[in-house]
């Protein structure tokens, strides 16, 4: 709204120019500059005399353009300095309130690289609502993070500045989904370098690359185009498996959700088997699989399958179920 009235004061100012230079060409026959000239120092006020005699007829432009055109040409300069002053204000209002939200988040992800990929796990993150932040440096990319409202950081993601800024020292995990696998490795170094015990999700464009980005530092490498390959094959394969794992897991109209809950070491669930805990007959959850400390992965536990402090839950259920759940075992 400002910048539209910035525009309409300056076409006004401008047509009252071109209104006084032509009315001094036809009525005092002057000449187009002398006309433009004469008109320029009458809105302006600086004193000087008169280029020549004006008849009755040029006095009456005169007192129409000292009357609307010094009125214009305040307003106008008005306009200018307070666009420049709201925007330093808004800009400096901007930042403050950016490193607040910044300094707020903890046990959050960063995510760096808003392209594709980045976009779809951003997607997925906001629709559970976990925090997060994107480091970006490409303008089209970063127009497409405002227009979604994420929280963001403009700059490369594999300077270490930048890194802490986007609260490295308090993130739960990071992920690297910009398409350069160089770049990528680069930022695996240089966060496990700033955070050794940092989570960190890594994308690999080229399949052969995954074990460089495992050495670098990668808690996890995931090729986007050998999954989507594969999950193509198993389609073709298996169609009707596919299409029960995306109706039931992925559809959220149905209200399933396939959750994890770490056991800790206060958890009522320590010490006790499957069975015991009552899980399945309290709430009504599938239990499919239990990840021990040792990183030994129980698939479908059965009935006498003991808890301990450390294992990660893997479950699913509907959302109500999994969610009361949770809070009656954490």
């Amino acid at each position: 709204m400002q910048k539209l009235r910035l525009r309409l004061s300056l076409l006004l100012l401008l047509l009252i120019v071109l209104f006084g230079t032509f009315s001094y060409t036809l009525i005092e026959h002057m000449k187009p500059f002398d006309a433009f000239y004469m008109t320029l120092i009458t809105i302006s006020t600086v004193g000087f005399s008169e280029i020549a005699p004006l008849t009755q007829a040029g006095r009456l432009v005169t007192v129409f353009i000292i009357i609307s055109g010094i009125s214009l040409l305040s307003y106008t300069l008005g306009q200018i300095a307070r666009v420049f002053i709201e925007g330093e204000l808004q800009e400096l209002l901007g930042r403050r309130k950016l490193v607040k939200q910044i300094s707020d988040l903890h046990d959050h992800f960063i995510i760096c690289g808003y392209g594709r990929i980045g976009q779809a796990i951003c997607h997925e993150l906001a629709k559970d609502n976990f925090d997060f932040i994107v480091i970006e440096h490409d303008e089209s990319k970063i127009e497409r993070l405002e227009h979604d409202h994420y929280l963001y950081l403009s700059g490369d993601a594999a300077s270490e500045r930048m890194l802490l800024e986007a609260g490295l020292a308090r993130a739960r995990g990071l992920v690297t989904a910009v398409a350069s696998d160089a770049v990528n490795v680069f930022i695996t170094l240089t966060a496990k370098e700033l955070k050794p015990d940092i989570f960190i999700l890594s994308r690999a464009g080229d399949l052969n690359n995954e074990k460089k980005l495992l050495r670098a530092g990668a808690n996890r490498v995931v090729s986007p185009y050998y999954m989507g390959g594969s999950r193509m094959a198993q389609i073709l394969k298996q169609p009707t498996v596919i299409d029960f794992l995306d109706t039931a897991l992925m559809s959220r109209h149905l209200g399933l959700k396939m959750v994890e809950f770490l056991v800790s070491p206060a958890s009522s669930l320590v010490g006790r088997t499957i069975l015991q805990s009552g899980l399945r007959r309290d709430y009504g959850v599938i239990i499919l699989a239990i990840k021990k400390s040792n990183a030994e992965m129980l698939f479908n536990p059965g009935p006498d399958a003991l808890f301990e402090s450390g294992d990660v839950l893997v479950a699913v259920g509907y959302e109500q179920q999994v969610a009361k759940m949770g809070r009656a075992i954490s």
